[in-house]
This record gives C-alpha cells, sequence and structure tokens, in this order.
C-alpha cells in the first residue's frame, strides 16, 4: 500500500508555490507601499534563512506548513496594514454579521489576532529546533520555546518602536499599529505567549498519550546533573586548572 502523505520535497515546493503567489498577490497594490516593505524586511530574512538551512537542518512537514499558514496571514496585514485589515466588513459581507459589534469591539483586532498566531503556529518549529540541536527534553522541552517566543515578542515590539522612532509620521504609526493603545506592546506579547502556551499544550497532550517514556523522560528533565556549584567556585577551578 502506498503512502498517502505528499512526499517531503513535494511539501516543500507546494508550499514554496503558493507562499509565492500569495506574496505576490498581496503585494500588488497594498494600502501602504512603505509599510508593507517594512513588514516584508523580516518576511525576507525568515524565508531566505530557511532556503539556506534546508539541506544542512530541514524541518518537519509541520514546522514548515505551521510557519507557512504563519506568514499568508502576516502577509494580509501587511497588504492592507495591520489596523486597517477588513476582516469585520468581510464578515458583514459573507456571513451577515460583525463580529467587532458581536463582542464589542472598538478597534481592528486583526493585529491581535496575528500575535496569539505567532506564539500559537511558531512555538512548535522552535521546539523542533531545541529538541534536535541541544537535545533537550522533557519539561525544557516545553518552557523554552514558550520563554523563546516570549522573548521574540519582546524584542519584535521593540523594533516596532524603534521604527517608529526612526521613520515618524503616518509611516511610523502605521508599522507601530498601536491604534491609540497605550498597552498595546503588552497586550500583544501576552496573546504571544499565550498562543505559545497553547501549542505546547498540545504537544504535551499528544507525547503524553503516544511518548511510553514521557514520565521517565520529564523527571530526568528535573534531576540535578551537577551537584557543584558554579558562579564563583567554578572560577577557582579553572584558575586552578590552568
Amino acid at each position: 500500500m502506498r503512502d498517502p502523505r505528499i512526499s517531503y520535497p513535494a511539501t516543500l515546493a507546494i508550499l514554496g508555490l503558493l507562499f509565492a503567489l500569495v506574496f505576490v498577490a498581496l503585494g500588488v497594490s497594498p494600502v501602504s507601499r512603505s509599510t508593507w516593505l517594512l513588514e516584508n524586511l523580516l518576511v525576507v530574512v525568515l524565508v531566505v534563512a530557511l532556503g539556506v538551512s534546508y539541506r544542512a537542518f530541514p524541518l518537519s512537514r509541520v514546522s514548515y506548513t505551521l510557519i507557512f499558514v504563519f506568514l499568508v496571514l502576516h502577509e494580509i496585514g501587511a497588504h492592507y496594514t495591520y489596523s486597517l485589515v477588513p476582516y469585520d466588513e468581510t464578515c458583514q459581507r459573507l456571513l451577515g454579521f460583525s463580529p467587532n459589534a458581536r463582542l464589542g469591539f472598538e478597534r481592528n483586532h486583526f493585529d491581535r489576532v496575528i500575535h496569539f498566531t505567532y506564539g500559537l503556529l511558531c512555538a512548535y518549529p522552535i521546539r523542533e529546533i531545541f529538541l534536535r540541536i541541544a537535545d533537550v527534553r522533557g519539561f525544557w522541552g516545553y518552557a523554552l520555546p514558550v520563554s523563546v517566543t516570549m522573548s521574540t515578542s519582546m524584542i519584535y515590539e521593540l523594533i516596532e518602536w524603534g521604527a517608529a522612532v526612526v521613520f515618524g509620521g503616518e509611516l511610523g504609526q502605521a508599522y507601530l499599529g498601536t491604534q491609540g493603545d497605550v498597552w498595546d506592546a503588552h497586550q500583544d506579547m501576552a496573546l504571544a505567549t499565550l498562543g505559545a502556551l497553547a501549542s505546547m499544550g498540545i504537544a504535551l497532550v499528544v507525547n503524553l498519550a503516544l511518548q511510553r517514556d514521557f514520565a521517565a523522560e520529564w523527571a530526568d528533565s528535573l534531576r540535578v546533573k551537577q551537584r557543584t556549584p558554579l558562579g564563583e567556585e567554578r572560577i577557582a577551578r579553572m584558575l586552578e586548572e590552568r
């Protein structure tokens, strides 16, 4: 019986082609060309990094697919600028109701969704990198991806702030996208963290059900491997060994 799954090279080719089509289509006549360019600087860096690392460190099909979905959502935000994505108008036209009115929203929340999906969709690829490079196991295989998601979310907020300061005016405000909310950065980081927690929660449940040595691995990951203190004690030992 043939394997029903699409082959690994075919999966990557399909994802790459689909993203190229989305990128080109949403790059045509964006609401703000300058904002679109700013929003896509990091996208280009990420895509190049994935392409360069493909042969030496190929990720799983699951990780590539999750990254693809996140990038597509980001391209929608880049096309319209995040604060102007017409999700509410689209729902009214297609489904006959307003999510904003139904939920009592007074601002465009597409950026909130993207920050949440960053954690939800990208924490798993981060986990895969930790497992395969740092060889982390047990508790740390779930905690470290959440920590990296939180820190990279914070770094992105700093990048947004820096860009707003450097470019100023409408371009800076469009890229920052706070929509007058003084707690915008805090809420964005909290949602990214919540998404990462949800992602790692799903991974934990799956592994708990399928991994035979789950409990033993978890316990071993929390066991003290080196009882000798580090810090000044370690420096003293290194000086003695010279």
